[in-house]
């Protein structure tokens, strides 16, 4: 096929896509502007990480080397990109899709602010994460290799910093930043979870936590893990109702194992074997393993 030739097939090719786009599905967006940036959220993502973690994420861009000026430098930046993704997706919330742009950009601002200023909250809770990983895993040299080689303080981390997005009521953007850490770790945990302080995931690949699951203080997961529902056949008519297990305090559940039901309690101090398969809650202190 000549040059020629090639020109008019793509000039049809083209014609007939955008003939497509008309077709008033939910995929047919031509508003590109106007849509949220999944770049930009992830870009976001890992400004705060930095903010998280001083000194363990470094940005080239940053010459300065003042600890403060280069914090309010970063911040400065959060905020801005952040207020643009909030302004861009609050219409997704149905407290204010019928926002006007003015009023969606303040409340926009208004949350991002609130959102950064619960960091030192977030911050707190990832100090008990990392002392559980290094308390809870003889593997485990230093804080250090922790923060920079362990997948599972990586998912914790950005978990925790999309769930305070998450109570803020911003949508989509905390499910954005939880499927980046997922993608990177293999370990998706729903921003909607409730999880307590001292948590530790070991190793992690594989680990599925479910949007309305509640996990208490001191518990432990390994791979494969399933925190999930017992059943989703009943679609958007189950939006809003309890699908996930209750995990209570220092439980410990070991690899490949699956926990479902919103029903379902694992009673505090219990510990749940490997590749056992629980639908039925489980008393305190109990011992549950496969046959």
């Amino acid at each position: 096929m000549d040059g020629k030739n090639i020109e008019q097939a793509i000039s049809e090719i083209t014609s007939e896509i955008i003939s497509d786009y008309k077709s008033e599905r939910a995929i047919d967006k031509l508003d590109t502007f106007n849509q949220p940036n999944k770049d930009s959220i992830i870009d976001i993502t890992k400004k705060l990480m930095r903010i998280v973690y001083p000194g363990y994420y470094r940005d080239h861009v940053y010459k300065v080397y003042n600890v403060e000026t280069n914090l309010n430098t970063l911040i400065e930046d959060v905020i801005y990109n952040l207020n643009k993704q909030v302004a861009l997706i609050l219409c997704y919330n149905t407290e204010y899709c019928s926002c006007d742009d003015k009023t969606c950009a303040l409340k926009a601002e208004e949350l991002s602010l609130e959102f950064l200023k619960r960091i030192p909250h977030v911050r707190a809770l990832l100090d008990t994460d990392l002392a559980a990983a290094y308390d809870g895993d003889p593997a485990a040299t230093s804080i250090d290799e922790i923060i920079f080689a362990y997948p599972g303080i990586q998912a914790i981390t950005i978990y925790r910093l999309a769930h305070e997005l998450y109570l803020l009521g911003v949508p989509i953007i905390p499910r954005i930043m939880t499927e980046y850490a997922h993608s990177n770790t293999g370990i998706d945990i729903h921003p909607g979870a409730t999880i307590g302080k001292y948590f530790f995931i070991d190793h992690g690949t594989g680990i599925v936590v479910g949007e309305t699951t509640v996990i208490g203080d001191g518990v432990k997961i390994y791979q494969g893990v399933t925190l999930g529902a017992l059943s989703t056949r009943g679609g958007q008519s189950l939006r809003g109702k309890r699908r996930h297990p209750t995990i209570e305090d220092n439980v410990t559940i070991y690899s490949n194992a699956s926990v479902l039901g919103g029903d379902t309690v694992i009673g505090h101090d219990s510990i749940i074997g490997g590749s056992v398969f629980i639908t039925e809650s489980v008393a305190p202190n109990s011992r549950i393993y496969k046959d």
